[in-house]
């Protein structure tokens, strides 16, 4: 039995992945980390990771990015692994991941789904057919109206698939605004277009658009249970594995 800590448990997904580690006999939440209360858990729930006195084979994140700093320090010095999925990172906060995953067993996902991990292995394969035929690359993403980060991780992400499959000389430039050029689209960039609004759970879509046709990748979370899932399956896999910066990918070739 895996023994899990859910860091920001009384959030939205951490009440999402609680409720579905609750059916799962694999795996147990024996305790949350929260600075905001509001929900009733069936286990210890702490203001921080300094006051949690509980070990654990691994923490799954779903916090913020303001709280990875700590989390990161504390992983370092407990030796706990960690499934991070809070996305919005700096720069620096990644450079981090990357050393402290020197020590120990770090998982770090833009999207935690099956789908999205999938399509990114897809667009590393058909980004040189469309390049070489002269489509144009544009991403656009949609999420709901609370989401404080822009564009999307996932977003990001999949530019980065692409990307991929490219050497230096032939990288993508990545376009978030062009409200203040005027100018012909450039061949080697990829606009990144972000909408916010409602209650979208999430809506990725990757547009290859050539001489009169387009080829559009498209991917739709209708709820959150599908990141939560994903959270779980990473955890299950982490336990136990030695140092180094683990993703979704390693999680899918496991199965």
């Amino acid at each position: 039995m895996v023994k899990m800590i859910m860091h920001g448990c009384n959030g939205h997904m951490g009440q999402v992945i609680t409720g579905i580690v609750a059916e799962d006999e694999g795996i147990e939440i024996v305790a949350g980390v929260d600075p905001f209360g509001g929900q009733k858990n069936d286990y210890p729930v702490f203001d921080n990771l300094d006051a949690c006195d509980i070990k654990a084979d691994v923490v799954v994140d779903f916090s913020g990015a303001k709280a990875v700093d700590g989390l990161l320090d504390w992983c370092e010095k407990t030796g706990t692994p960690c499934v991070l999925c809070s996305t919005g990172l700096t720069k620096d906060q990644i450079e981090r991941v990357s050393a402290v995953s020197g020590k120990v067993a770090m998982l770090r996902s833009a999207n935690m789904s099956l789908g999205v991990n999938t399509l990114m292995k897809v667009l590393t394969e058909v980004a040189p057919i469309f390049a070489e035929a002269g489509f144009d690359i544009e991403i656009v993403e949609k999420h709901h109206n609370r989401k404080l980060d822009s564009p999307s991780g996932t977003a990001i992400a999949l530019a980065d698939s692409v990307n991929d499959a490219f050497d230096d000389d032939n990288k993508y430039e990545y376009i978030y605004d062009r409200s203040s050029r005027s100018m012909k689209r450039p061949v080697k960039e990829i606009g990144i277009s972000a909408v916010r609004g409602g209650t979208i759970v999430g809506d990725h879509d990757v547009i290859f658009a050539g001489l009169d046709e387009v080829v559009t990748f498209s991917h739709r979370a209708y709820s959150r249970s599908v990141f939560a899932k994903g959270a779980v399956q990473a955890a299950k896999f982490l336990a136990g594995k030695s140092e180094g910066l683990y993703t979704m990918a390693d999680v899918i070739d496991a199965e």
